[in-house]
């Protein structure tokens, strides 16, 4: 999907949501644990339901690892599912991978040639090696990891170097590897105030940014400080949308949830 499609369906819908795909044996309804693929099937009625909301979707590919082969098989029957039923939506692979070259081709060629997804998360710690082989593809995304959410970010990503913030210099680093067409960079909205000085840095780039809802990122400061004038943000929401329910209507509550936010969302477009 180019940058061009990707703005397009934004303002189409009046929404820059993603539904996070983290589906959770221990937290899907019971009921579905009956079915042949819980997890598929648990996914599939998201999809149907929040489609009208939304703009992504973000599998993460821990919670399909965690189940071995099925959960492998679950996970390519989603990818397809929407990009045979919601192809306008783009599809990312939240893997975070990050490897020497070759490997890092073999990765991109799993994700962007057999599973066809848009955009895969990458973890840049091992330098451009583990980024270039990703923006090979026409269409494709690299999404950074630059500032993330997590407590532990402060351990190196915080730390100053030659009076600049580490995740500045991976930010402004990276940013030159591709372009605002190709790349994209994870940004935490629990650190919504420091997209300021992020976007001093990369003006024009798109950010992918978990945290909204069940971890406490606020949308309003998210938009206040990252908002561009191809509006530039997805923004992630995963537990609050899938799991609003634990019952039948587990689908039908998914979708008011993601309707609300992105209802929300029209505002600030």
């Amino acid at each position: 999907m180019t940058k061009k499609e990707l703005v397009a369906q934004i303002r189409s819908k009046g929404s820059f949501l993603c539904v996070g795909l983290d589906p959770d044996t221990q937290k899907i309804p019971e009921f579905l644990m009956e079915e042949e693929d819980p997890i598929y099937e648990f996914n599939k009625q998201l999809i149907d339901a929040t489609a009208d909301y939304c703009v992504a979707y973000k599998p993460n590919n821990a919670f399909y690892e965690a189940y071995g082969l099925s959960g492998a098989a679950s996970l390519e029957k989603t990818m397809r599912y929407i990009k045979a039923n919601y192809p306008d939506h783009f599809l990312i692979a939240d893997a975070k991978r990050g490897d020497i070259g070759n490997t890092s081709t073999m990765y991109a060629q799993a994700y962007f040639k057999r599973l066809d997804a848009d955009a895969i998360t990458v973890a840049p710690y091992m330098g451009r090696d583990s980024v270039k082989p990703f923006l090979q593809f026409a269409h494709k995304w690299a999404i950074v990891l630059g500032l993330t959410s997590n407590e532990g970010s402060a351990d190196f990503q915080q730390l100053q170097v030659n009076g600049k913030a580490f995740y500045e210099h991976v930010i402004e680093t990276c940013a030159l590897w591709g372009t605002h067409e190709n790349m994209m960079f994870v940004v935490g909205a629990t650190k919504a105030e420091m997209l300021a000085g992020i976007r001093k840095i990369i003006p024009s780039h798109f950010l992918l940014v978990p945290g909204v809802g069940a971890q406490g990122g606020s949308l309003a400061e998210v938009c206040r400080y990252g908002l561009n004038e191809d509006v530039g943000l997805l923004v992630n929401s995963s537990r609050a949308i899938i799991y609003a329910s634990k019952g039948e209507d587990f689908a039908v509550r998914a979708g008011e949830e993601a309707r609300k936010v992105a209802d929300e969302m029209k505002a600030y477009i």
